[in-house]
């Protein structure tokens, strides 16, 4: 099941509710936030205040309100894929960017686990430069539902990751060690500096 894509971003009230629950994966906590069309938001942390907090900075005219019972299996749903990103999260997502960013985010989505590409690399293919693909990235709310963890410099280098370069390296070495891929940039680096890439 792919991953489905709201497109009416203009169309939507000023004012909307946004329900959200935190739970416990491999990387910390993840706050999971959806409104009525999907998941707007799946965020990083070690602080659940501190994740409300950034919630309420990127809406900052939503209600926000704390899921009950009913969100439960979303939010299970998301960690269990945060913990094995096996394919695309079979979730509605509410994408919220430029058009630019969701053609960024849409060529992100169809790197597997496991590989990796550089930021020139995707900069060559939508005619940008490679700074404009790390905004794009920086920008990105979808953590590993939209694997922006996957872009790495072109000398196999861990370039920034907005919820820490820790967490985006322990995402690509999970990865390697699931579904290893001796051409992953990353995988490579780890291998010349006598290191195993896992």
């Amino acid at each position: 099941m792919t991953t489905m894509h709201s497109e009416t971003l203009d169309q939507k009230p000023a004012i909307q509710t946004i329900a959200f629950g935190t739970g416990t994966c491999a990387l910390g906590l993840a706050l999971v936030a959806a409104t009525s069309q999907g998941i707007c938001a799946i965020l990083l942390g070690s602080n659940e205040k501190a994740l409300a907090i950034q919630l309420r900075s990127i809406f900052p005219r939503a209600i926000l309100r704390k899921a009950g019972k009913e969100f439960e299996e979303t939010l299970n749903r998301v960690v269990e894929y945060i913990e094995m990103p096996t394919s695309a999260l079979a979730l509605p997502l509410d994408i919220r960017g430029t058009a630019f960013h969701k053609r960024v985010w849409n060529a992100l989505e169809e790197i597997p686990a496991g590989q990796t590409v550089t930021y020139k690399e995707l900069a060559l293919k939508f005619g940008a430069t490679a700074q404009e693909i790390g905004e794009a990235c920086a920008a990105n709310l979808y953590a590993v539902a939209i694997p922006c963890h996957r872009v790495v410099r072109s000398d196999g280098g861990i370039a920034g990751y907005r919820w820490g370069v820790n967490r985006k390296r322990l995402l690509l070495r999970r990865e390697q060690e699931m579904f290893p891929d001796p051409q992953s940039l990353f995988a490579k680096t780890a291998l010349m500096r006598g290191q195993a890439p896992f």
